[in-house]
């Protein structure tokens, strides 16, 4: 029975610890920025878009010489 209360009174410090926190960052203006995150996703980051198996877009032909030169590696030719 102890330890039931000694539970409740540490899960009342630490939802007081978050209740602080969450006022402490509304009075500093952490959540005063509304229209940034509406239009963050029209501004281009620079960064290329991945496929959905998570690799790099595949080149486009122009590329295959630079493709080739970092491709050749150690490669015996089965002789």
């Amino acid at each position: 029975m102890y330890i039931m209360f000694v539970l409740i009174g540490f899960s009342l410090l630490v939802a007081l610890t978050f209740l602080g926190l969450y006022l402490w960052a509304v009075r500093t203006g952490q959540f005063d920025d509304k229209y940034t995150p509406s239009v963050r996703m029209l501004f281009d980051d620079g960064t290329k878009p991945r496929e959905a198996n998570g690799s790099e877009p595949h080149e486009e032909d122009g590329d295959k010489d630079s493709n080739e030169r970092t491709n050749t590696g150690d490669r015996s030719n089965g002789s």
